[in-house]
């Protein structure tokens, strides 16, 4: 690493709307306290985050650079210059840890490329917490992002990644859009074997939060309401 170069501080942020001192460690504050320039997904959110995390911070001095599904990749070539300058900076997510299912990996890539010194912080990560609190195979487990929208190729991504769960004693973790939360648990009741494990983990940190783990069978008798609530699917089969 060039001791000239500034760091490059993956900074994480809270999962939901909660105060982020709640969930976040004091070491994140002083980062930010410390840091001007910042590759963010939103400006908008993240200044608003760095406002409630450091009130006193002028809005004025801050330097964001912009990376999202809508940026190019020969645009953040030169999104690290600042630490070229010798310059800290800071990439900020939109909400739990930069690059884990996150677009910032590509610029942590790019810093080690440089060589740029990387620093994790620590802050909450919605697929590890979830994964802790499901009971399930800890030792070896896959997160498969989102899964397909068309019926029978969903179908048939619930019984691979069930087969996978079983064959391996690998657990199987996904997302959904927010909004077909209800129906990608009524297709995991219609899809699974009734014996097979299913963790629903959502609203993680937040005061709605509700994490729990029964069988195919126990859920297709239970009501519960996931509609527009960030969720965590994990799947196994013994």
């Amino acid at each position: 690493m060039n001791p000239n170069y500034g760091k490059l501080y993956l900074i994480p942020t809270r999962l939901g709307d909660n105060p982020p001192l709640e969930v976040l460690p004091i070491s994140v504050k002083k980062i930010v306290e410390m840091v001007d320039d910042f590759i963010v997904e939103n400006e908008k959110t993240a200044r608003r985050f760095i406002k409630k995390v450091d009130s006193r911070k002028q809005q004025s001095i801050l330097h964001f650079e912009i990376l999202n599904k809508y940026t190019k990749p020969e645009e953040i070539q030169n999104f690290l210059d600042t630490c070229k300058a010798g310059k800290p900076m800071g990439l900020l997510s939109e909400a739990g840890c930069p690059g884990i299912a996150d677009p910032g990996a590509d610029i942590v890539k790019l810093a080690h490329e440089n060589d740029i010194q990387v620093v994790p912080l620590v802050g909450p990560s919605s697929i590890i917490l979830a994964m802790m609190a499901s009971g399930m195979n800890g030792q070896s487990f896959t997160f498969n992002g989102y899964i397909p929208i068309d019926k029978s190729e969903r179908k048939a991504t619930l019984k691979r990644m069930e087969r996978l769960s079983y064959e391996h004693n690998q657990t199987q973790l996904f997302i959904e859009t927010p909004y077909r939360n209800n129906k990608i648990l009524e297709d995991i009741c219609a899809t699974l074997h009734t014996n097979t494990r299913v963790c629903v983990a959502c609203d993680i940190t937040l005061p709605t939060e509700y994490i729990k783990t029964m069988t195919v069978n126990e859920w297709k008798h239970t009501k519960i309401d996931l509609h527009k609530r960030p969720a965590i699917f994990i799947i196994h089969k013994d």
